[in-house]
């Protein structure tokens, strides 16, 4: 009988909880071990997992725990130390976007990993999605044609403060660009690789609020191909509920694409996916439930077969480092208050 993949989670919190249950929940798996700094976490997560070792410490818990792979769901700005030093023990790793707040460090992750030969996938979790990922799917079949122009559009409130606060403390977060939009500028390069890399980049913000000027309320970029083909990735966080957009146009054809709910992680969205080839117009069917909590059952999924097999995840450590490396150029074009060239960002 196969064994089941053991799990290590790095963070309990409000969206390491779900990874957690999203494990534990996977006969394939085991969550062998948890680390969460507060006491109150970890008391929650011996009730809730009685079988899992419960650390204090990540580092800690990577030196004493056996496992095959850990799920880092930390505040960003401790990414880049706890996933070193679990791939230099030689343990795969499930890395939650974004990578890290600094380009140096996502390719030094890239670059461990590679060098003790390990896996690393990316918490881009939309890829998986019925609906996100249809998306990519109808693109290569070719029912638009060649994709020419993809807008990425979020209308949400404010992110939730996050343990101590630390979504709003930018030494933490590093950015919010990097928080949601991230998602979206993986999913745009994602629908336009056939336009191979992007060359260009341009963005714009602002923030209601005058104490934290440069975490932004208000955020649009756009990014452009050596073919003419574009991406639009817009969000605003002074709006309300959670609503999704992608509209995606092609030599042939266009597609248009919303998610609705009263809350990111809503268990029962409303959602639809429009598909024109150039002669009719479809309304295409879901089959499954979309959203990010679901999706997450996807990508445990998906490491259990990046563990046992070798199967190449949805979203590569290379995938993180251009998804990061668009936001953090974004931020730089925000404070130039110019178009800045996408240069040598693979380059490590």
């Amino acid at each position: 009988m196969t064994q089941p993949v053991r799990f290590a989670l790095a963070g309990f919190g409000a969206w390491g909880k779900f990874h957690a249950q999203s494990i534990a929940e996977n006969p394939e798996a085991r969550l062998a071990a948890i680390s969460a700094p507060s006491e109150s976490s970890r008391e929650e997560a011996r009730r809730l997992y009685p079988d899992a070792l419960i650390f204090e410490d990540s580092l800690e818990m990577i030196a004493q725990a056996d496992f095959d792979i850990i799920d880092i769901v930390t505040p960003s700005h401790m990414h880049r130390v706890i996933a070193v030093a679990a791939m230099q023990k030689g343990k795969h790793v499930l890395l939650e976007k974004p990578m890290a707040i600094t380009l140096e460090d996502c390719k030094s992750i890239v670059a461990c990993a590679q060098q003790y030969g390990v896996h690393l996938a990316v918490g881009h979790e939309l890829r998986l999605s019925s609906q996100w990922g249809r998306i990519k799917d109808i693109i290569n079949a070719g029912t638009i044609g060649d994709p020419q122009y993809v807008l990425v559009e979020l209308s949400r409130k404010p992110y939730r403060q996050g343990a101590s606060g630390w979504r709003y403390d930018q030494s933490r977060v590093g950015s919010w660009v990097l928080e949601e939009p991230i998602h979206f500028f993986d999913l745009a390069r994602w629908y336009l690789e056939g336009s191979g890399d992007p060359v260009e980049l341009q963005a714009y913000a602002n923030s209601r609020d005058p104490e934290r000027p440069t975490l932004y309320d208000n955020f649009s970029a756009m990014f452009k191909y050596a073919n003419g083909s574009y991406a639009v990735v817009s969000q605003t966080l002074a709006a309300f509920e959670h609503h999704q957009t992608v509209k995606v146009s092609g030599t042939k054809g266009a597609l248009w694409a919303a998610w609705s709910g009263a809350l990111d992680r809503t268990l029962e969205p409303t959602a639809f996916l429009k598909v024109f080839d150039g002669e009719k117009l479809e309304d295409v069917t879901l089959t499954k439930q979309s959203g990010e909590v679901f999706e997450l059952r996807e990508e445990i999924a998906q490491c259990i077969d990046m563990v046992r097999f070798g199967k190449k995840p949805i979203a590569t450590g290379l995938d993180g480092l251009w998804s990061a490396g668009l936001c953090l150029l974004a931020e730089e074009s925000i404070r130039q208050s110019k178009p800045l060239p996408l240069g040598e960002l693979l380059q490590f």
